[in-house]
């Protein structure tokens, strides 16, 4: 699900139409867009939804409870955005595959909150059993896609690709979003450890 423009407008808003925990979800993304998944309270979620401190209670434990619900409507509609991409590796699996890149680097450049919520806001997931399977329902689509691909191909032909979606694909497209991002500006330093890490993993398993 993704909220449309008009929906995000500035500023915080009364509580009108009747569903309170619709309510919280809005203002929690709307201040991720603006502040990040750290930036704001729960106190604060509940004024720009235009509701009273102890409101969110009836919905949400705390702040790290209301933070896992975006995160995991974003992997659902993640999921979604990824499986329409690789479309079963029609009509062609390498093209497919670019698709899917493709595809997991615009979800990150169209919904920020989204993706800020699913991988910045350290939310552990040992403690939200839904928001795991949704994570992992994801990126399944990620490792099937690259499993299918790499098995046409002889072990030395195998492009560095294969990577993003191996053992480290929790981690390291996040590298390759911030790149796109900024390009030769960008300063993320797990790039050339996580790297090191699928080449060594990989090698390992050929």
């Amino acid at each position: 699900m993704s909220w449309s423009r008009d929906d995000r407008s500035s500023g915080p808003r009364g509580y009108h139409h009747g569903n309170l925990k619709e309510a919280l979800l809005r203002a929690a993304l709307e201040l991720i867009a603006q502040k990040g998944p750290a930036g704001f309270t729960f106190a604060e979620a509940a004024r720009w939804a235009g509701v009273s401190p102890a409101a969110p209670y009836r919905h949400f434990r705390d702040r790290y409870e209301l933070l896992a619900s975006v995160a995991l409507r974003g992997f659902e509609h993640f999921a979604i955005v990824l499986e329409q991409a690789w479309d079963d590796g029609r009509p062609q699996p390498f093209a497919a595959l670019d698709r899917l890149g493709k595809a997991y680097l615009e979800f990150a450049r169209t919904e920020p909150a989204y993706y800020s919520a699913m991988f910045e806001a350290g939310i552990p997931l040992a403690t939200s059993p839904e928001l795991r399977e949704a994570g992992e329902r994801a990126f399944a689509i990620l490792r099937g896609a690259s499993e299918r691909l790499c098995a046409q191909m002889p072990p030395q032909s195998r492009p560095w690709s294969r990577c993003i979606f191996g053992p480290c694909h929790t981690a390291l497209p996040r590298c390759l979003v911030e790149e796109t991002r900024h390009g030769a500006h960008c300063r993320c330093r797990l790039k050339s450890s996580l790297r090191r890490k699928c080449w060594s993993t990989c090698a390992a398993s050929d």
